[in-house]
């Protein structure tokens, strides 16, 4: 990396211009991953990389440009067609001396026992292996079992004209199993992917064989099930990955991204009922060992546990700098980016509603009728209007207060701001899942949670009329 000297002539070169703040990012990164298919390796490897991000602000413009050269005076230079660039094309002389940082502050998350960068890449593929060996033994009904691992170290170092000059180092393991049933013409999967901010033995502490076993059920339970009926039902969404839907559906909304723009349909709703009285949700990258979290965000700034909404009401968006410029509000230190090559921008770490008083038992028995929810799979949604939908890759039918026969194919239909204000219960068994959100700019690591909560009202799409 860079010493303060050139990081100061770097952003000197910025500020000839019009520009009124710059920041550089400077970021190194090691990453390995293996992967295999019906106990196969396919893939195995080790890759690094290391760039510099710089950005100019002058107002709510923005200009970003990044480079992999590992020379001062070729930053410089960029950083100067940058300023010229903000400026319509002119530019001062640049001078020297000037953006002096302060002294470097190091950060880090690190809660990693053992390195899982020194352990052997034969010791993770025989575990790998062996899970896929014994999900293909489990019924002939499994066909396929891919398994994978990768863990990343990345250090990323931001010094801006505000005198920041942060350095955060994170670490982060994360493994997957996923198995398909076949019958017939129908494939059917299931699949575990946890991720956390520990070292290996998080991996060679996790029971692998025994969430196998439960992908392989899962597929094979829903290879062999009926098709989901269609129509407006309660639906019961599961703690942990449930959360998804909210995370999509109402997260996004929240984000300056768009509420910055005037394209959420949150937008002006600060200290308004937004959701039902009984729900509340935060954004936590502070969480221990979480698999979304850090110290300092790719603005330099000290990371946030951040209440979104309180008892039903919206108590803060998700803002970063250029966020803060068009909102008027604080910078909330969720900006953060895939690598250099990405401007930031305000995303999600941890986000989940909290917990609520009702245990998971109480909330399936006071359910006359309705879909469970277990896994949801992929979907879309816009911030613009709340539309959403979202595959359930598991679910079954409530009847009479009790989980009955599995059905597949459902899709959940509707719009984030009725589905929070339609949740008229929430349980106590709060749990968080392992993802990555893609965004503007590009695929951030993020769990999403929550308890077992029930939605009064949802619109079904399935094959079969109720």
């Amino acid at each position: 990396m860079f010493n303060d000297a050139d990081v100061g002539r770097i952003l000197d070169a910025c500020l000839s211009g019009s520009a009124d703040y710059a920041e550089v990012f400077q970021e190194e990164g090691h990453s390995r991953s293996v992967s295999l298919l019906n106990g196969r390796v396919l893939k195995a490897g080790t890759s690094y990389s290391s760039g510099t991000g710089i950005r100019l602000l002058a107002g709510t413009n923005s200009v970003y440009v990044y480079s992999n050269e590992n020379d001062a005076e070729a930053l410089i230079k960029l950083a100067t067609e940058a300023s010229c660039a903000a400026s319509g094309g002119t530019c001062n002389q640049v001078s020297t001396g000037r953006s002096q940082p302060d002294r470097l502050v190091r950060t880090s998350e690190k809660l990693v026992k053992t390195d899982p960068m020194q352990i052997p890449k034969s010791t993770v593929v025989e575990k790998l292996r062996a899970a896929s060996e014994y999900a293909l033994s489990v019924s002939p009904m499994i066909t396929q079992a891919a398994a994978g691992f990768n863990c990343t170290d990345r250090v990323a170092r931001v010094t801006n004209t505000r005198g920041v000059n942060r350095e955060d180092e994170t670490e982060r393991i994360r493994f997957s199993v996923e198995t398909v049933a076949t019958k017939d013409n129908e494939k059917q999967t299931g699949r575990i992917a946890p991720g956390t901010m520990c070292g290996y033995e998080f991996f060679d502490n996790y029971p692998l064989e025994e969430k196998t076993r439960e992908c392989c059920d899962t597929a094979i339970r829903m290879v062999n099930c009926g098709y989901a009926p269609s129509g407006k039902m309660a639906v019961v969404l599961s703690n942990g990955f449930g959360g998804v839907i909210f995370h999509e559906a109402c997260g996004h909304a929240l984000e300056a991204t768009s509420v910055g723009i005037g394209s959420s349909y949150f937008k002006d709703m600060l200290g308004k009922q937004i959701a039902s009285p009984i729900v509340s949700a935060r954004d936590n990258a502070r969480i221990a060992g979480g698999w979304g979290s850090y110290d300092t965000d790719d603005e330099g700034n000290q990371s946030s546990d951040l209440l979104l909404i309180e008892n039903g009401i919206l108590k803060n968006y998700l803002v970063d700098e250029l966020g803060s410029r068009r909102m008027g509000m604080k910078p909330t230190g969720c900006s953060r980016r895939q690598d250099y090559t990405y401007a930031p921008t305000s995303r999600m770490s941890n986000t989940y509603i909290c917990n609520g008083t009702s245990t998971p038992s109480e909330i399936i028995s006071n359910t006359e009728y309705g879909l469970y929810c277990t896994q949801l799979g992929g979907g879309s949604v816009d911030t613009s209007t709340g539309d959403f939908n979202f595959a359930a890759n598991e679910a079954f039918i409530i009847r009479n207060g009790r989980i009955c026969e599995p059905v597949r194919g459902a899709t959940l239909i509707g719009k984030g701001q009725e589905i929070l204000k339609n949740i008229d219960m929430c349980g106590n068994d709060l749990e968080h899942e392992a993802g990555v959100c893609g965004s503007v700019s590009g695929g951030v690591p993020v769990t999403v949670g929550q308890p077992t909560i029930r939605v009064s009202s949802i619109l079904v799409g399935g094959r079969d009329s109720m």
